[in-house]
């Protein structure tokens, strides 16, 4: 039926017309195309293509303003849905924007093990090992961050290595392109000035000036004006001074406290008193160190009264300070035997000790007054002063940690009082605070001393079991000392519980304890331990190996030696079930003590080794039909490496690769034939209506 014949058709019927002003134009049309017969009776503004017409005002403005509030409060719980989205795409980069440091939130995930790692040697004090796993991580799939790289070039720093940290720094942020943030600039400037190149270290603060994204720090200006100082150059140090002012730097205390400084050492107290001044009128509450540098002057030049006076300034001013700020007055107090007044402060910290609203006392508080009473001789008072509390009403007793421990245990050791040393080391394994590398170093050095190797052994014993680890220069020292004196096989039985974590023992610790089982008859546990030296990876030196091979052929028991250090029994044995890949030359290297700090090499492949990516795949066809087998059957449907092995039904690849989907071709129907169908379907809604 033809579209003219349906329309002549639906316009026979009268009774519906009139209700469908569409259907009545179209009627219309069809039987007067050229003259428009006009409704007797049309309403206002209504047209025959368009319905009756509907009104939208109010009956009154109250009505109005209630609709309106009612769309409001709509709106408000059915927010637009793009509100709710975010947009999906974010503006494009500037490439010419500078590129910013890490935030804290890139330590996520296999980056923050690898932050752990690094900070976990530091405690250890094996800045070697940290500094070559930081440097082998660029070229993993593991880069470090830019907190990571700061925590190796400090801890150079702290060790009085500059030149290791300078060279640290351009490892990471010159040659490999880490983003360095305002720390690591501060490190480098700090390492400089210590060097007493000065002018290099400004050299670094005028290029963050100029290529930086951010702004040098206040502690900027605190390395640089005391490198200045240190160097002789005042007028340099004020200019830098004012300089930070200029660029809209508060006015830091420690800043004026070094410039204050300088002026006193170089006897002009007028000067150092205006600058004084000067800061007290840009800060209402300034840093209580500068009265500290006040009193260790005035100490110096024997006027006590001066330096009291000083120090009674600060106390009226009632100031609620950091206890770093009380500890450098505790100090100075206590440093030129001011004993009532120091106790006094002491006891005004703990009173004002609480937390969390306010933290008065810190452990190197402790520590201050703990020392002056082991210099005194007074030791129960020194354990009485480490347990002592506030006795003012709301504070509460300090919570102790490892270093205040430490302390303790360092001060007993040196006075030959091991048995209380160790009674506050099981003290603070009740706690449930955890020994750290320095509480069992200054018991094993301070029992070596004393030639007790007894009990080096169990405290070495016990430093193993803690999982701590024993860095090459201490572990060679100890074992050397412990082989000396007949206990060998003591030592192969710590080294064999030392190779059952990680990281794995230095190789030169393995030389000491393999030389004295040799050279004390213990052939067989010599063995052993070179058995775990070639099963772990660690590697025998070829004069170890030389040594050993000679020790051994002596005894008639070379053959013996001579299989163990076979590297090719090592290589077949620990071959894996699947081959193994050749690295190409641009992907990352792992690392090379044999720790992977990222994915495997191997992740996102088949098992043929692979890139699943690669192949060409045809639309349709599952990924898995295509998948290269390789081996015995069972190995039909095994998934790539990383996910479960779960072996497919015996139909699922005969399907795919007998009866491969084709792929899109379109529609069986001429697009035309789809046109009339749809208008036809229209039309006849229309007319059963």
């Amino acid at each position: 039926m033809s579209l003219h014949l349906l329309l002549l058709r639906r316009s026979s019927s009268t009774l519906t017309t009139t209700n469908h002003p569409l259907l009545r134009a179209l009627h219309h049309l069809i039987i007067s195309p050229l003259h428009h017969i006009p409704n007797p009776n049309p309403p206002i503004s209504t047209t025959p293509l368009l319905p009756s017409s509907r009104t939208f005002s109010f009956s009154s403005a109250e009505e109005a303003a209630a609709e309106r509030r009612r769309r409001r409060r709509r709106l408000r719980i059915e927010p637009p849905l793009q509100a709710m989205q975010r947009n999906p795409n974010p503006p494009p980069r500037d490439p010419n924007a500078p590129r910013l440091p890490d935030s804290t939130s890139a330590l996520t995930g296999n980056r923050l093990n690898l932050h752990n790692r690094v900070q976990s040697l530091i405690r250890a004090f094996d800045l070697d090992t940290a500094s070559h796993v930081a440097r082998n991580s660029i070229y993993s799939r593991t880069r470090p961050t830019v907190f990571t790289c700061n925590a190796i070039i400090a801890a150079m720093y702290r060790a009085k290595r500059y030149d290791d940290a300078i060279a640290l720094f351009k490892f990471f942020f010159e040659q490999h392109h880490i983003v360095p943030n305002v720390v690591s600039y501060n490190n480098l400037i700090n390492a400089h000035c210590d060097e007493g190149r000065v002018d290099v270290g400004l050299e670094v603060y005028r290029r963050i000036i100029e290529i930086a994204p951010f702004s040098p720090s206040s502690v900027t200006y605190r390395h640089l004006t005391k490198g200045l100082i240190d160097a002789g150059r005042m007028e340099d140090a004020v200019a830098l001074l004012r300089e930070m002012l200029v660029k809209g730097h508060g006015a830091d205390s420690l800043v004026y406290n070094n410039v204050i400084k300088g002026f006193l050492e170089l006897g002009n107290l007028e000067k150092a008193d205006e600058f004084f001044n000067e800061l007290k009128e840009r800060c209402l509450v300034y840093d209580g160190v500068i009265n500290a540098t006040y009193m260790d002057w005035w100490f110096k030049q024997g006027k006590d009264k001066e330096a009291m006076e000083s120090y009674k300034s600060w106390q009226d001013r009632n100031f609620k300070v950091v206890p770093a700020t009380c500890n450098t007055i505790l100090e100075v107090l206590v440093k030129y035997g001011k004993k009532e007044a120091a106790w006094a402060l002491f006891e005004h910290m703990l009173d004002n000790h609480t937390p969390p609203t306010h933290q008065g006392v810190n452990s190197d508080t402790f520590n201050t007054m703990v020392n002056e009473c082991f210099r005194e001789g007074e030791f129960e008072e020194a354990i009485n002063t480490f347990k002592k509390a506030g006795t003012k009403p709301g504070s509460k007793p300090f919570q102790m940690d490892v270093a205040g421990y430490n302390n303790i245990i360092a001060r007993f050791c040196e006075n030959g009082m091991m048995k209380q040393a160790e009674e506050f080391l099981a003290a603070l394994s009740a706690k449930c605070l955890t020994p750290d590398v320095t509480t069992f170093r200054t018991l094993i050095d301070t029992y070596l001393k004393m030639e007790e190797i007894d009990d080096v052994l169990r405290m070495f014993n016990k430093m193993v079991d803690a999982g701590l680890r024993v860095v090459a220069s201490f572990g060679t020292r100890v074992f050397g000392e412990l082989v000396k004196n007949g206990k060998a096989v003591e030592s192969a039985e710590i080294l064999t519980k030392m190779g059952n974590k990680d990281p794995k023992p230095d190789s030169s610790i393995y030389d000491v304890v393999v030389r004295g089982l040799c050279n004390a008859g213990a052939l067989d546990m010599g063995k052993d331990i070179v058995d775990q030296m070639m099963k772990y990876g660690v590697g025998v030196p070829p004069v170890l190996k030389d040594f050993v091979l000679e020790v051994f052929e002596n005894a008639g028991r070379g053959s013996e030696v001579k299989s163990v250090l076979d590297q090719s029994k090592w290589i077949n044995n620990s071959r894996p079930a699947y081959p193994r890949q050749p690295q190409s030359q641009h992907e990352p290297t792992q690392m090379a003590s044999g720790w992977p700090l990222g994915p495997s090499p191997l992740m996102g492949k088949s098992i043929s080794g692979e890139p699943q990516i690669s192949r060409s795949q045809s639309f349709g066809v599952h990924p898995m039909s295509r998948q290269t087998q390789l081996g015995s059957p069972q190995m039909t449907g095994q998934l790539p490496l990383g996910s479960h092995n779960r072996q497919q039904p015996s139909g699922f690849h005969n399907m795919d690769q007998q009866q491969p989907s084709k792929p899109y071709q379109g529609s069986d129907y001429p697009i035309e034939d789809l046109t009339f169908i749809v208008l036809l379907f229209s039309f006849l809604l229309l007319y059963y209506e």
